[in-house]
């Protein structure tokens, strides 16, 4: 992938979609809020993110405006097959110094990964970087519930097997779920629901929420993580209650107003 405006080149590593349907939870509760923190505006097509080394071995990120070309890319790597991904200048939206995820690849024949100079992107910002695995908050909490999606199948056996953290009388229960409700009747920002396959008729479902989140798969069973209970992991009991539905029922009004991938 080459710069024109420099004349230097960006070799890629990896990259990621970033729409309202799918993008990495690092970034933000929902859409709107992840392109913020990349200084973007929210495009309903959403982007692409690339992450490469310079011949310098700087890392960069750089945000295309071509969805397709970044999703076939990443279909193709996931195939185990080669895909030559060179987005054409005018797809790039801006180039941003550092990578927003953790890397442990790089790029043969080019210094070790490092960060640019502070403002060497032409935006006085610090350059990204992953965020801290030795704290608690909103970030970490977002990759925990990715996570938990990722790994389903391992956490609904342990479930099965010893029942669990009960949530039912943990105070931010009540909260978060009322709140998850609400999306139901008012629409939230976009990408605070994702809906994604999970097999069968059964979806995969991302909630997010000011200090929690939801993951949950349709006619199963859902898991809340909360800002205030770092690592713990509250099973969602499935009784209804005067205030909220039962949670089947909950969770299949949220993947009614969820945005899927296209």
């Amino acid at each position: 992938m080459s710069d024109e405006d420099d004349g230097g080149s960006l070799y890629v590593l990896t990259a990621v979609l970033m729409t309202p349907a799918q993008f990495p939870g690092v970034l933000g509760d929902d859409f709107p809020e992840a392109c913020s923190l990349l200084g973007v505006p929210a495009a309903p097509e959403g982007y692409g993110l690339v992450l490469g080394q310079d011949e310098e071995g700087a890392r960069w990120t750089v945000v295309v405006d071509d969805v397709s070309l970044v999703a076939a890319a990443i279909a193709s790597w996931d195939c185990g097959m080669e895909y030559d991904l060179s987005p054409d200048e005018r797809t790039i939206v801006v180039s941003l110094a550092g990578w927003p995820l953790d890397l442990t690849v790089s790029t043969t024949g080019v210094p070790e990964p490092h960060d640019p100079e502070q403002g060497a992107d032409g935006t006085g910002r610090v350059p990204l970087a992953p965020p801290s695995a030795e704290a608690w908050g909103p970030v970490q909490r977002r990759m925990g519930a990715d996570q938990i999606a990722r790994e389903w199948g391992d956490w609904r056996e342990r479930i099965a097997t010893d029942g669990g953290a009960a949530a039912a009388a943990h105070p931010g229960l009540a909260r978060a779920l009322k709140e998850a409700l609400e999306y139901t009747r008012q629409a939230p920002p976009p990408g605070r629901i994702r809906s994604s396959f999970a097999g069968g008729d059964a979806r995969t479902l991302r909630v997010d929420g000011p200090g929690w989140s939801l993951v949950a798969r349709t006619g199963d069973a859902a898991f809340l993580l909360l800002d205030e209970e770092p690592s713990e992991v509250l099973t969602v009991p499935h009784g209804a209650t005067a205030d909220l539905p039962e949670l089947l029922e909950l969770l299949a009004a949220l993947d009614r107003v969820a945005v899927r991938p296209v």
